[in-house]
């Protein structure tokens, strides 16, 4: 396809306008690996993890539901703000969840709902070695409970959708950790209506941050809600040990189980919403071993490329220093996660010296697309001047694995490109935010996500 458009642009062509248009420049670019720490993927530390430990762009943090809803259509947003500002100023993104439950800490719930007589069943943390510690699940039938959870949904949205400080926001909310289940006490949950009131509250409030649901679920679980249609991605908050399907009867909740019994929207889900989750904290470092000592940790090659997961939460790389082998194998498969945009070529069109066409083909060779709608610039450099930078019209698209895109920029106005360096960035909208860097060898004077794509000397 791209062939036959250069072919056609090999002589002298016409616009719309019917304006003479020349090929001015015609630059095929070397690949070369992206960054680990690409924004908007890789491993995520719990947020305030200032190390160095392990390169990454994102933090993750929870919030409990009382930190955030004081009243009834009140709320304070002080625990939220103060966290996206302090991960803003490492240059990273946020992740979050909030959540009404979660083992050893005391309730979510916003107090004057609890003084309304909010019931609770309290039980200990399954599985856990504490004995001490306990869950406490609420009445999810309560009218101001559920009430409180909706409004709070379309605040939420109202104030943050499309916030250039949040990466992604997982819906949380429901259940354990958030995590929509309350195993074993599976009664406990969350019942399907209210599940679907919502998901269809998040869908309506947020168009622009992508919210992620803990499961896929198929119109065969009569206590769940089906979501494989509706306009979320998922976390696998197991990942490396339930990811893959392992075909046992027993393992059916495994993330690519369930996402097959859901059916090939839920399948198909990564082409167009993120997949996010954790690492299982029984796998943190030894998954990225050779030989990983614990033998029901999963490939975690292989669990990246059927899930197509973007970011993972981790507390083992990011936590502390790791020995080197492992780190390098870490950072060989992480880069791997999420997209990995090169520009195979970049063609100028305009006539005389003005550049006003910019045609790339742009090839993503991760397991995920770029799920944001980041602005794109250029930049000419020269050397009786500094850099002369314009906003293009149009974003990156959604390039899918192994595919190639060709993408047709507009230069309005158009550019007189003379003597020097014509170069081009994904513009992170995070003032300070970590670059966004194409797989290409970087030439002299890439820096901060730019990308030389001419070094033109047109008289």
């Amino acid at each position: 396809m791209f062939s036959l458009f250069l072919a056609l642009l090999s002589s002298n062509v016409f616009d719309k306008d019917q304006k003479a248009t020349t090929r001015l420049f015609s630059d095929q670019l070397a690949y070369s690996p992206a960054p680990v720490n690409n924004p908007m993927k890789g491993l995520v530390p719990y947020a305030g993890d200032e190390n160095t430990f392990f390169p990454h762009s994102l933090e993750f943090s929870y919030l409990n539901l009382s930190d955030l809803v004081v009243g009834n259509d009140t709320y304070d947003w002080k625990k939220l703000e103060t966290l996206l500002n302090s991960v803003a100023k490492r240059g990273h993104q946020t992740i979050f969840r909030v959540t009404v439950e979660y083992p050893g800490q005391p309730s979510g719930v916003p107090d004057f709902i609890i003084k309304k007589g909010l019931k609770f069943t309290k039980y200990p943390e399954p599985g856990s070695e504490d004995k001490s510690k306990f869950i406490e699940t609420p009445d999810y039938n309560n009218p101001d409970l559920q009430a409180a959870l909706l409004k709070f949904i379309a605040a939420l949205g109202k104030r943050y959708d499309g916030d250039p400080r949040i990466g992604y926001i997982t819906a949380g909310l429901l259940g354990c950790w958030g995590e929509w289940h309350t195993y074993p006490h599976g009664d406990l949950f969350a019942s399907p209506e209210l599940q679907d009131k919502v998901m269809s509250a998040y869908e309506r409030y947020f168009k622009s941050t992508p919210i992620l649901l803990r499961y896929p679920r198929s119109s065969g679980d009569k206590s769940y809600t089906p979501n494989a249609s509706r306009g979320f991605g998922y976390h696998d908050d197991s990942f490396a040990w339930a990811t893959l399907d392992t075909g046992r009867p027993e393992d059916s909740w495994f993330f690519m189980a369930a996402m097959k019994n859901a059916g090939s929207e839920a399948m198909n889900k990564w082409k167009t919403r993120p997949i996010g989750g954790e690492i299982r904290p029984e796998a943190w470092g030894i998954v990225f071993d050779k030989n990983p000592s614990n033998k029901q940790v999963q490939d975690f090659g292989q669990c990246v490329r059927q899930t197509h997961a973007t970011w993972l939460m981790d507390s083992g790389m990011c936590g502390k220093k790791q020995p080197s082998e492992r780190t390098n194998n870490a950072l060989s498969l992480v880069q791997k996660m999420g997209y990995e945009y090169g520009i195979v070529s970049a063609t100028g069109l305009g006539s005389g010296n003005k550049l006003d066409r910019l045609v790339l083909e742009v090839k993503n060779t991760g397991v995920a697309p770029f799920y944001a709608n980041w602005p794109v610039e250029i930049g000419l450099v020269s050397k009786a001047s500094p850099m002369f930078v314009q906003r293009l019209n149009g974003s990156i698209p959604k390039v899918l694995p192994g595919e190639t895109s060709v993408i047709d920029f507009a230069v309005e106005p158009p550019i007189n490109l003379g003597s020097g360096s014509l170069k081009l960035r994904v513009v992170n909208p995070l003032k300070g935010g970590v670059p966004f860097n194409f797989a290409n060898i970087k030439r002299e004077g890439d820096v901060d996500g730019w990308q030389t794509i001419r070094q033109v000397s047109l008289k």
